[in-house]
């Protein structure tokens, strides 16, 4: 004898509890055609095995049917009714008066298993259930005695994580029964979403002690939230109040995730429903047709099958009719209109798909029969001496022990219909491939579920999720995937900012700082670029820095070497000029021999800023200001001789004076030469002890390489800029003084004037050449070199040219030297 646990009803009527008095009895709703079908189901293949001489021969299996409408305390009546050989609403006839009972098939609930399991496991009774998948039920320590036929709860909760993330979903929400079957069902998903790094949105939990199952409270948390999906771990009538506040509500928009419990619900798949499951995926179980079931099921008739009222039922469900001469306890919420007459042919309603989807779960119910019949068949064929217990016993097929039985179930092997090799494995599970299912509306109009891919925990990782994009359709019907995310991803050259007090899936996207890429989206830091790369606009990469320098292909670069080439050529005119007219008053006034070194000077002065343009090579670092410094050092210390050699001839000029000795040429080329030789003194030890070097410079223009040469020694530099300096102070100084010497050409006039414009001209350059920067601080001392020989060039030499060129008539002797008379 087999006992049965099935709810045929799957709710209940809830009644308010006082406490004070006894609580009343639990009256059952929602009739099930699917469930009903199971029952059918187990009688089918009951019959079956009966009629096969090739199984239990000379053995009838009867059962014992318990409608426990899926409430736990009848689920516990029913297995103690079992145990006590009571006899229920429906048994077959008895051939003894003290049948054998040999295990129970049942329960649905997962939460009601643990229940039966521990009550029966107590016992060594065997306890198959179609449909318990919660993880825990594997604890063989626990539930020694406990077997099933669908995989572990475990199995479905990696595959629905899986699933959800494989399509970039990083803000989840979750729905759970807040029984065993859901808490223990959502927790592994909740793990495996965090562990990838995405995170979850909300969960919820389906109240089952409440009639409304706390819907409303749960479907105001979905609209609030922007998770765009949510994965629903429980079974089918615990969901529907759900979707039905979800319609009231008109929530649409979101991707239901359907765990086995509900993925192929015929409750759920009509119409009415679609708009708010429209797109929903989800896990099934395998289905296979049961051999000759359509067939037993098409021969169904209230007045010929076992079943009493649940046949009754059956039919108005089928054909949407009612029987008037009985009352309707079926509960369902559209009472039919038309009286049942009892010839009504069910041939015409068995190819409809809705009622092809109630046999989805028949396969399972069949399975178990079978499992358990295989199990007793070994039993029965044990060869005494080679049996599995203690000295090669074996059990008695009329009179075993629970564990005995318990035994044979753990080891049976066997191959169904269907073709698939069965056996349960060390924790009492079995191999296990799931379907991925899409709702989609047929063109019949009518709700269908479309495998589209397939999930196999055994298969490698990369090759355990199998999806068919093209045969995807999301809600209202688009192709495009939906996102389902807290914060949009950062694109390349930003990264992720946490949110004070929100989950890692919030964030805020923040710009790499300067110097700094990411490459990739959803970066969580940036990367610093290396000294000579600099980031491009994106910022999402590193590209070479531009090299700055003062190119000869610059207009800046350009402009001033064609300054310098043409300025350069002024003084090498002006001092043919002076050669052509060297015996003139003028010229001979003027120092012939120092103007032509100073125009000499001059020339060099102008030539030496070349040096400070194009890529500054280490020689052209070593060379350049040392070039500068000596050519105006020779320019200055021109000056400074005509200045002194001006005093000196003015003042040997007097009645007694003995500086007549100091007028001499060599005095002049004296004064040039130990200034000359004390600057160039000054440049070999600057080169000697901290000479100038090429540097790359990233820290004033982060962005580009300044190509620029590093003095050494600053004090070097400006000892020698302070040097000329010095010079040029002491010619102003001097011809300042000298300046109203009785001269009718008096050049001491002139070297104020020029030695006045180069002071103000490199006092001005201190504070340009600290504020400017890059190619800017060369073009700057370039602008002073040319500015300051420019004025020496003009102050010096343009009235002398003025009057050798345009007033010839004015260079007369008698017209330079002032005359008293």
């Amino acid at each position: 004898m087999i006992g049965v646990l099935l709810g045929i009803h799957v709710d209940k009527i809830y009644q308010k509890l006082t406490f004070n008095v006894r609580p009343p009895r639990t009256s059952c709703t929602m009739y099930s055609l699917e469930f009903y079908q199971q029952l059918q189901t187990l009688i089918h293949t009951i019959e079956e095995i009966n009629r096969d001489p090739n199984i239990l021969s000379n053995v009838t299996l009867g059962f014992q049917m318990y409608d426990t409408c899926n409430i736990p305390h009848y689920e516990l009546q029913g297995a103690l009714q079992f145990l006590n050989e009571v006899t229920t609403l429906s048994s077959n006839s008895r051939c003894n008066t003290r049948p054998s009972f040999a295990a129970v098939i049942g329960s649905r609930v997962s939460a009601n298993s643990i229940i039966l399991a521990n009550v029966l496991g107590a016992f060594r009774y065997p306890q198959i259930s179609p449909y318990s998948s919660v993880s825990l039920l594997s604890n063989q320590k626990m539930f020694p005695s406990f077997f099933r036929i669908v995989p572990n709860d475990k199995l479905q909760s990696m595959g629905l994580a899986k699933l959800v993330l494989s399509f970039g979903w990083t803000w989840i929400g979750l729905v759970a029964a807040d029984n065993d079957y859901g808490l223990l069902g959502i927790q592994p998903i909740k793990q495996e979403i965090i562990k990838a790094g995405a995170c979850v949105a909300f969960t919820e939990y389906i109240r089952l002690g409440q009639p409304n199952r706390n819907a409303p409270q749960i479907v105001k948390v979905i609209k609030e939230s922007a998770a765009k999906v949510v994965i629903v771990f429980s079974f089918e009538a615990d969901f529907v109040p759900i979707v039905n506040e979800m319609l009231k509500q008109n929530i649409t928009g979101r991707i239901l995730i359907g765990n086995v419990g509900w993925s192929r619900s015929p409750l759920l798949s009509v119409k009415k429903y679609f708009q708010i499951l429209s797109g929903t995926l989800g896990l099934a179980g395998v289905e296979h047709v049961v051999p000759g079931l359509s067939q037993f099921l098409s021969q169904i008739h209230p007045s010929e099958s076992m079943g009493g009222n649940w046949v009754n039922l059956y039919w108005e469900k089928v054909f949407n009719c009612n029987f008037f001469y009985w009352k309707n306890i079926s509960g369902s919420l559209e009472t039919p209109l038309r009286e049942c007459t009892g010839e009504e042919l069910l041939d015409g309603v068995m190819n409809s798909s809705t009622y092809i989807s109630s046999l989805k779960y028949s396969y399972y119910t069949y399975t178990s029969v079978t499992v358990l019949a295989k199990a007793l068949e070994d039993l029965k064929s044990c060869k005494e001496g080679k049996g599995p217990f203690s000295y090669g016993t074996c059990a008695d097929i009329w009179n075993f022990k629970p564990w005995q039985l318990t035994h044979y179930i753990r080891r049976v092997k066997l191959t169904l219909s269907s073709g698939d090799y069965f056996y349960y494995d060390q924790n009492g599970d079995l191999p296990s491939v799931y379907r991925i299912v899409n709702w989609q509306l047929s063109p019949e109009g009518t709700v269908k579920q479309v495998q589209i891919g397939n999930y196999s925990p055994t298969a490698i990782p990369e090759k355990a999720l199998t999806i068919n994009s093209s045969l995807l359709l999301w809600p209202m019907g688009g192709q495009q995937v939906p996102r389902s995310v807290c914060s949009e991803s950062c694109p390349p050259g930003f990264r992720k900012a946490a949110r004070t007090g929100q989950p890692v899936c919030c964030f805020d996207c923040v710009q790499c700082l300067q110097g700094e890429i990411s490459n990739q989206t959803d970066s969580i830091t940036c990367i610093r670029c290396p000294w000579d790369q600099w980031p491009n606009p994106e910022k999402s990469r590193c590209l070479p820095k531009s090299m700055e320098f003062l190119s000869y292909d610059d207009a800046l670069g350009g402009t001033l070497t064609t300054t310098s080439i043409i300025s350069s050529l002024i003084p090498a005119i002006i001092l043919r000029l002076f050669i052509l007219y060297r015996q003139t008053p003028i010229v001979r006034a003027t120092n012939y021999s120092l103007s032509c070194l100073l125009l000499i000077s001059l020339c060099l002065c102008f030539l030496c800023s070349l040096v400070f343009i194009g890529y500054p090579h280490h020689q052209k670092c070593l060379l350049r200001q040392v070039l500068f410094g000596l050519a105006f050092t020779l320019c200055v210390s021109s000056v400074l001789a005509k200045t002194i050699m001006v005093v000196f001839a003015f003042m040997a000029t007097r009645p007694g004076s003995n500086l007549r000795k100091w007028t001499s040429p060599q005095v002049s080329y004296m004064i040039i030469i130990i200034c000359f030789l004390l600057q160039f003194i000054l440049c070999i030890t600057w080169l000697s002890t901290a000479s100038p070097f090429l540097q790359y410079n990233t820290n004033t223009k982060p962005e580009l390489i300044i190509v620029e040469c590093n003095e050494g020694s600053p004090i070097a530099f400006w000892t020698m800029l302070g040097y000329l300096f010095l010079l040029a102070t002491i010619s102003f100084i001097v011809a300042f003084l000298v300046r109203k010497l009785p001269d009718r050409f008096n050049e001491a006039q002139f070297i104020t004037f020029s030695m006045l414009a180069f002071l103000s001209v490199w006092l001005s350059y201190i504070p340009a050449s600290l504020s400017a920067q890059g190619q800017y601080t060369v073009a700057m001392e370039i602008f002073a070199i040319l500015a300051s020989s420019w004025a020496l060039v003009i102050c010096m030499f343009l009235p002398k040219c003025f009057i050798i060129v345009i007033r010839p008539d004015k260079n007369r002797r008698h017209l330079i030297m002032k005359n008293k008379h």
